[in-house]
């Protein structure tokens, strides 16, 4: 990436894309009638600043939860992925079939935790198998990779999301066969704590993959978030849904590059 080019992030819709940068988020969605409409604000909370190992991932995932009731409330339109009835369902079987999996008796401490957590990604890949969504998917990492590299680039983008499904899965285990150390009355508290370290130290490890992405520790826990990205979360987008992805970044960079002239 370019050094004069903002780092961005991005979410898919399943009606449009959500952009953000360090201190601004746009978001365009198609209508059901064809109208393309975008809104944009400032973030309330910035995570940018932060740069404290350890601290700076939980930071950076609060500042994109904030983003999302205040892109609600100026676009309503806007579909979440997790506003699908399926999807919804889901969340809840694959809640209960997490406690059902650590409550076994017939499978050791490691296969439970491992097993937990691979259920626990059922309803994300639930949501990634709709077409619309990974289209949009597939339009956010052309429109933002084809920014920062100043060429054209394809549907994936090594930045994604899903490249921290190997380090969560590992540092999720880890962090929660310690917790099951823990006395009954604290249980609870401590798979709490170990969540948001397990999601600490995994934004840790994929800034590591990212500066040595040809170590094999590094092409080893990318594997799982590759193909995931390659296979299901993402597909070719249409002219229509890049435009969607298109008018996002520009609106974002708007304010980006309005905010520096304050």
């Amino acid at each position: 990436m370019s050094e004069d080019k903002l780092r961005l992030g991005g979410m898919a819709l399943a009606n449009g894309v959500l952009v953000h940068g360090p201190s601004a988020w746009a978001c365009a969605v198609r209508l059901p009638n064809g109208e393309l409409r975008v809104e944009s604000a400032y973030k309330s909370i910035r995570a940018a600043d932060i740069e404290q190992p350890l601290l700076r991932g939980p930071a950076r995932l609060l500042e994109a939860f904030a983003v999302l009731p205040a892109m609600k409330r100026r676009l309503p339109q806007a579909k979440l992925p997790f506003e699908l009835p399926t999807v919804a369902a889901s969340m809840g079987v694959s809640a209960l079939a997490v406690r059902l999996i650590r409550n076994s008796s017939r499978l050791g401490a490691g296969t439970r935790e491992v097993l937990s957590g691979l259920v626990a990604l059922a309803p994300a890949v639930l949501a990634l198998r709709s077409s619309e969504l990974s289209s949009y998917h597939g339009a956010e990492h052309i429109s933002i990779g084809t920014y920062e590299h100043g060429e054209e680039r394809g549907k994936e983008h090594e930045r994604c999301g899903s490249h921290l499904v190997g380090p969560l899965l590992v540092t999720t285990a880890i962090g929660n066969l310690l917790a099951a150390r823990a006395p009954i009355h604290l249980r609870g508290l401590a798979r709490s704590i170990a969540g948001v370290g397990a999601l600490a130290a995994s934004t840790e490890i994929f800034g590591w993959m990212l500066r040595h992405p040809d170590a094999t520790v590094s092409r080893a826990l990318a594997k799982p978030g590759h193909e995931l990205q390659h296979r299901l979360a993402t597909s070719e987008p249409t002219p229509q849904q890049l435009e969607v992805a298109e008018a996002a970044l520009r609106e974002c960079l708007r304010l980006e590059h309005a905010a520096d002239t304050r």
